[in-house]
């Protein structure tokens, strides 16, 4: 992949480019018409709007955030207003309590149990209604996911189930257990948009209705 994604206006989201669902994100965004900047180096957070940390392997992440030196500088980031979003595993770094380990890069008061459905044959999809973020059912996508067992001061439960909590925010965090860029909805990714101050082209459509191919992420691969 290259460095840069130029699209749309306005200071651009980051997705952070080091491993799992980038080119999910980046497909999904590019649907919304939103700038997009992929971060490799603590110098491609500069001058972001928000930063997606997507699904992937939390341990590997956290690890690479750690040997890029990218950690500490997402933290003074976000003490300086860049919004984050982390998805699956980016949830789970940006927690501040991860049951039964110390905590990786804590900007959010949740805590989140890793692989809490079991193993990757566990995964499965459903929807569910958010009225916060769209008017209709949004599907979701749960692969080896977490669950969020309790959320402290300042943080909002925008999405509850059988006994756990799917996603929440604080002003500046968003968090989902489960892969919105794995599904043909624009939802979570217009509302994190729209958090981020950024007015999406396609903020008046429907994000359900918007042509989706499942394989569309697949030219980033090419770059």
């Amino acid at each position: 992949m290259v460095a840069s994604v130029t699209q749309g206006a306005g200071n651009p989201i980051g997705v952070l480019d080091l491993q799992g669902d980038v080119a999910e994100h980046l497909d999904h965004l590019e649907r919304l018409g939103v700038a997009v900047r992929l971060v490799r180096t603590p110098q491609d957070l500069e001058h972001l709007a928000g930063l997606i940390i997507p699904g992937g392997e939390s341990t590997c992440l956290a690890r690479l955030l750690d040997i890029f030196g990218m950690k500490d500088r997402i933290s003074h980031e976000f003490q300086r207003g860049l919004k984050l979003w982390g998805t699956c595993a980016g949830a789970i770094l940006i927690a501040d309590t991860i049951v039964g380990e110390p905590s990786f890069l804590p900007l959010i008061d949740i805590e989140i149990k890793r692989n809490a459905f079991g193993s990757q044959l566990d995964s499965f999809i459903s929807e569910a209604s958010v009225p916060r973020v769209a008017p209709e059912p949004i599907p979701l996508t749960f692969i080896r996911a977490p669950k969020i067992t309790r959320v402290g001061r300042g943080v909002e439960i925008l999405l509850q189930r059988d006994g756990y909590i799917a996603a929440a925010e604080s002003p500046g965090v968003l968090v989902t257990v489960f892969h919105p860029e794995l599904t043909p909805s624009l939802a979570f990714h217009q509302y994190f948009a729209l958090k981020c101050g950024l007015t999406p082209f396609a903020a008046k459509v429907p994000p359900i209705d918007i042509p989706w191919d499942n394989r569309s992420w697949t030219r980033y691969t090419r770059l």
